[in-house]
């Protein structure tokens, strides 16, 4: 792809994000004028706390965390090869529930991103682990192991649910998914989470001789176990750091990069960037559908009901599962 049409599909999704981000603050049931918020003559008090207090930094918490999620899944599916993988998928985010379920139940509130961070860290690396076999991780195994440490995290954090006490609303909520509590507080968090983005594409040309296959990126000079192990960490990091901030949100990190795929080809110097973009997109056109027209359903529930279709539609199209 020229770096002219790379450019423009960059300056494009940038515009797109600005413009979700402008349509979801003054779309709600408080309707609020698009050229008092443009020029800053909001008079009503309340107005100015509705757009500015609660609308705003909830729009780019959406953003920030469709990105993390949505570039976590692309390198993802580069790292192991797998159109299937992203951190849901893998089990991830559910490493990162029970880092939260835990911080909740022992009353450690402040520690929930350290507890989500760790948490969905050592549930790639466990994933990781489990799947090779003499060093080579096949399809199957991975998404079958994914699913099966998925499957016992989610017990765990059921168990985690009996012993919860009052805490079992805080937690519940946090499982189904949603940024009703998103708050000015919880961007500069979310803002870390461009740092390992930015290594990501950093490596993107690592990603683009990985996907050729293991002999060729040793023939380029390369460690393929050594490179897939530190941008495994670097994606969990991501995503745990998103998910500690808006629980557990599926999809975004599978379907994001697939469709970029598509309109930039699988070169990661652009594909990862264009990820970011169509993630915060995704993630924010769910969140205001979610909170406008639905009654503030968790945005994880309408994630799912346009990211399941298309994870089976995958599933179709493989024929070695």
């Amino acid at each position: 792809m020229n770096t002219i049409r790379s450019s423009l599909i960059l300056i494009v999704l940038g515009c797109a994000v600005l413009i979700a981000v402008l349509v979801s603050v003054i779309t709600g049931p408080v309707q609020v004028s698009i050229i008092d918020f443009l020029t800053g003559t909001l008079t009503d008090k309340t107005h100015y706390q509705i757009l500015f207090d609660i609308r705003l930094p909830r729009a780019i918490a959406a953003a920030l965390v469709g990105a993390g999620l949505a570039c976590a899944g692309a390198a993802m599916q580069t790292l192991f090869r797998n159109d299937l993988a992203d951190p849901y998928t893998l089990g991830t985010s559910a490493g990162g529930a029970v880092g939260v379920s835990l911080a909740i139940i022992a009353g450690m509130a402040l520690l929930v991103p350290v507890a989500a961070f760790f948490g969905a860290i050592g549930s790639a690396f466990l994933v990781y682990i489990l799947a090779a076999q003499n060093r080579r991780i096949s399809t199957g195994n991975l998404l079958l192991t994914g699913i099966a440490v998925s499957m016992f995290f989610s017990s765990v954090v059921s168990v985690c649910l009996v012993f919860s006490g009052n805490n079992m609303h805080q937690i519940m909520f946090w499982l189904m998914g949603g940024l009703w509590n998103a708050s000015w507080a919880d961007i500069p968090l979310l803002l870390i989470t461009l740092i390992p983005a930015g290594i990501l594409i950093l490596f993107s040309r690592d990603l683009n001789i990985m996907s050729c296959g293991e002999a060729e990126t040793r023939t380029l000079g390369i460690d393929p176990e050594k490179t897939k192990i530190l941008l495994l960490g670097v994606s969990a990091g991501i995503t745990g750091l998103a998910v500690s901030v808006s629980g557990s949100i599926g999809f975004i990190g599978l379907v994001a990069p697939h469709i970029m795929r598509i309109i930039t080809g699988p070169d990661h110097r652009i594909l990862i960037p264009a990820s970011l973009g169509c993630g915060a997109l995704l993630l924010i056109c769910a969140d205001t559908v979610s909170r406008t027209w639905l009654g503030d359903l968790p945005v994880g529930i309408v994630t799912a009901f346009f990211g399941a279709p298309f994870f089976l539609m995958l599933i179709r199209r493989r024929s070695d599962l």
